[in-house]
């Protein structure tokens, strides 16, 4: 039996924005806003098509899918998870990945930059051949660079045993078996002795003081995905250092940093690093040639 006073999908869509609103929630892992997170969440719970709104707004629902709804406006509303924790999934692009508590909820402008296979810096995709992503999560980067360059093979590395198990069902949902190889490794220690031509790593970047100060939805994520340190620069530095020795003559890194640009550019801008350009900005993802790097 309904218990609420609440009957359709409009009915649930006002609640819920009012009560993501007066809760104040955070909205950084796909939406922008509480309407957009509360129709998702609605949509997914009903299992209705998460582009057609509109046209079930007034359509009345059965008592259990109003409480199916009502139980997850609770949980993203009192304990402030992300709602691809809730949902068990995340879209990068036009991908979707499978996404629980044991991996960062998939983000990155690094994403943006793969269907146009980072040109002008790639010339001839189809001559890629071999490309390693550091800190790979949940293996999204990995498996949009795989269907990018379908010449080439992939290796994933991440140091978190949980992690790999979230991307190695990615991978098989995906069927990237043949090409992809997840690795578990810190950095590069248990990657193979050969070269590539990218290398590619959206890594823990947040510096320690703007850890103390995510927001709860940000702290739902393992820290061991964000961390980076006093300056968010512990894992980059062992990336860039690490990183001539693993790449081809005319091979390329490219980092994500976040805002983290400043601690970025003290840290390695005597390399001269070049700043990709994003939707948010030129100061998110940097690239170093292997030239550079051997400087």
């Amino acid at each position: 039996m309904n218990t609420t006073p609440f009957t359709t999908p409009r009915d649930l869509l006002r609640y819920a924005v009012t009560r993501f609103n007066t809760a104040k929630l955070f909205f950084g892992h796909g939406s922008v806003e509480a309407f957009d997170e509360a129709a998702y969440l609605i949509l997914h719970t009903l299992k209705l098509p998460l582009d057609h709104l509109d046209p079930f707004l007034d359509a009345k629902l059965l008592p259990e899918e109003i409480a199916s709804v009502m139980a997850v406006i609770d949980r993203r509303t009192n304990e402030r998870v992300p709602a691809a924790y809730i949902t068990n999934e995340a879209w990068l692009g036009t991908y979707s990945f499978y996404v629980d508590e044991r991996t960062i909820v998939p983000r990155s402008f690094i994403a943006e930059l793969i269907p146009q296979y980072f040109s002008p810096w790639v010339n001839e995709p189809e001559n890629v051949a071999n490309v390693l992503e550091l800190c790979t999560g949940s293996g999204c980067l990995a498996i949009m660079l795989a269907d990018a360059f379908p010449d080439a093979h992939v290796d994933a590395v991440d140091i978190s045993a949980d992690a790999l198990e979230v991307a190695k069902k990615n991978v098989a949902t995906y069927k990237l078996e043949d090409r992809l190889t997840l690795i578990q490794s810190d950095l590069y220690a248990n990657v193979p002795d050969k070269k590539y031509d990218l290398i590619i790593t959206n890594p823990p970047y947040v510096n320690s003081s703007s850890m103390s100060k995510l927001p709860m939805e940000y702290r739902a994520e393992p820290e061991l995905a964000l961390d980076g340190g006093k300056d968010g620069m512990d894992l980059v530095r062992k990336i860039v250092a690490g990183a001539a020795e693993r790449l081809t003559d005319d091979g390329i890194l490219i980092v994500e940093i976040g805002n983290e640009r400043e601690f970025a550019e003290a840290a390695f801008g005597e390399l001269g690093l070049t700043w990709l350009t994003t939707s948010n900005g030129d100061d998110m993802v940097f690239l170093l040639t292997a030239d550079q790097l051997k400087l």
